[in-house]
């Protein structure tokens, strides 16, 4: 069932405006449902504007007053995503009532995201970093320790702790026959992955900061929309990271993110942005950025993320012609631990752990970036350069209070391609194994997403070996070519001696 005539016809009747003789919207087979322009657009041209009283966000649903706002914090809903998981469930519930029930019924039911694979499925990303980014156990812990305590009457032994349980609970708010319906843990990790694949981080303006308001969006969090403010504004643009995030991260407070209708239903692809959304006082509005032909789809972007990234959050990932005449993501990376390195050089526990400490101490990160360029990650470097460091080495580095230089020597090479090596040998296969496998048409949809994945990160990997050993062999012959020449040099000093 096609979902955007009901979905337009809501969004017109909230305010909403859209261009519907520049902007439409079609099915296309690579990246499913998306928007398309119906003429030429010129650069800068409005395609649609959304007011900001349509975000969804913990501010704007009406769900935490009728908690309470002590009690949402109490039960720390204003942290994470949680709140606005909640606020989502419980506006779904409230069906055709809701203010945003003909957006809630336009949104996927279904993801293609590895939060949803069988554990089968997820052995085919070994090696890569998506597993360990999906944060399921901590979704459900905040699932069973935060929700549910708000939505459901708990079945305590004792009077007092039963009477307490029933002053918290709101059968009002949450009836217990919709509980099972809309307030399950399956709905839980759907609308995670909603937030995930089409949140966008909204921050309120200086003059807004005393008064509650809508908010207005200037930035997107994991979401296919970056957002731009007016020249005149100054607020930073960032990009979120992931549907849960890390411990730092829960403890800020994220009333501003807010699901933003319209906007999420343009698809994003690598370096082919040609529409942006701005930010203003009154509404969101979504720009050409560039010229845009009659029939070609309108882009926005997800910040050129690299396969592993967009498998995560969107289920999807880009394949296009690389320099080099293969397929794949340009801006594809892999992810390389601290822990590789100190394998590789086998150094003293204790002394590891309080250099590693002093690293992250000194803004160091536990994990370096190698990308499609081929540099050897100057992080990377320093980081090698530490833990081969003597102890009287060690001590006075600590009292200058400054990491080691990258500086790039042949013994740092060489421990440098260790890493990479071990690196390597933690996928399950080969990348001769994996293209020839891209080449079954039989494949499931999870297992040629996740050779994908795997093939982009062991090009940038063995590419980058290989230029290693080029290095290393021209360093040699350079040593050799040195050596001959000062063996010559000595030849002729001893000739002329003799005569």
């Amino acid at each position: 069932m096609d979902v955007v005539p009901k979905l337009l016809e809501w969004f017109h009747s909230s305010g909403g405006h859209l261009d519907q003789s520049s902007v439409g919207f079609s099915v296309f087979p690579d990246c499913g449902r998306g928007a398309v322009a119906l003429k030429d657009i010129p650069e800068g041209h409005v395609l649609f504007r959304i007011p900001r009283g349509i975000l969804l966000s913990t501010e704007t649903s009406t769900l935490p007053g009728l908690i309470g706002l002590d009690r949402w914090r109490d039960a720390k809903m204003h942290m994470g995503w949680v709140g606005l998981i909640l606020c989502m469930m419980w506006e779904t519930a409230q069906g055709s009532t809701s203010k945003w029930s003909g957006y809630l019924d336009s949104l996927p039911k279904t993801f293609d995201t590895p939060m949803f694979w069988s554990d089968v499925e997820l052995a085919e990303l070994k090696g890569t970093s998506v597993v360990d980014k999906l944060g399921k156990a901590d979704a459900e812990q905040d699932f069973t320790e935060k929700l549910l305590p708000l939505v459901q009457v708990s079945t305590p032994t004792n009077a007092d702790a039963m009477n307490s349980a029933r002053r918290q609970s709101r059968p009002d708010i949450f009836p217990s026959e919709t509980i099972p319906i809309y307030y399950t843990l399956e709905i839980y990790h759907v609308m995670g992955s909603r937030i995930l694949s089409r949140s966008f981080d909204v921050e309120k303006d200086e003059s807004e900061e005393d008064t509650e308001t809508d908010g207005a969006a200037n930035t997107s969090l994991g979401s296919a929309m970056d957002v731009d403010l007016p020249q005149e504004e100054t607020e930073s643009v960032h990009d979120g990271d992931s549907q849960h995030a890390d411990e730092d991260e829960e403890e800020e407070e994220s009333s501003g993110v807010s699901m933003v209708p319209l906007a999420d239903m343009l698809n994003a692809r690598y370096g082919s942005e040609n529409a942006k959304l701005f930010y203003e006082k009154e509404d969101l509005r979504m720009v050409s950025t560039k010229l845009i032909k009659s029939g070609e789809q309108i882009w926005n972007t997800y910040g050129d993320l690299p396969n592993a990234e967009l498998l995560r959050r969107y289920g999807h990932v880009d394949m296009l012609p690389l320099p080099n005449g293969e397929l794949g993501n340009p801006g594809d990376v892999v992810e390389i631990t601290a822990d590789l390195a100190v394998a590789v050089l086998q150094t003293d526990e204790a002394m590891t752990k309080e250099r590693i400490d002093w690293w992250l101490e000194q803004g160091g990160d536990d994990v370096v970036v190698l990308e499609s360029d081929l540099e050897i990650p100057l992080a990377l470097v320093s980081l090698i350069r530490l833990l081969r460091l003597t102890s009287d080495e060690w001590e006075k580095t600590v009292a200058k209070d400054k990491v080691p230089k990258p500086k790039l020597d042949n013994e740092v090479l060489d421990v440098v391609r260790a890493v990479l090596e071990r690196r390597l040998n933690e996928y399950p296969s080969t990348l001769n194994d994996d293209i020839q496998l891209l080449g079954d048409e039989t494949l499931s949809l999870t297992k040629r997403l996740a050779l994908v994945v795997r093939t982009g990160e062991k090009r940038i990997l063995q590419n980058t070996l290989q230029k290693i050993k080029i290095q290393q062999l021209d360093a040699k012959k350079g040593d050799g070519n040195r050596k001959r020449k000062a063996d010559e040099e000595v030849g002729r000093t001893s000739k002329t001696r003799r005569r």
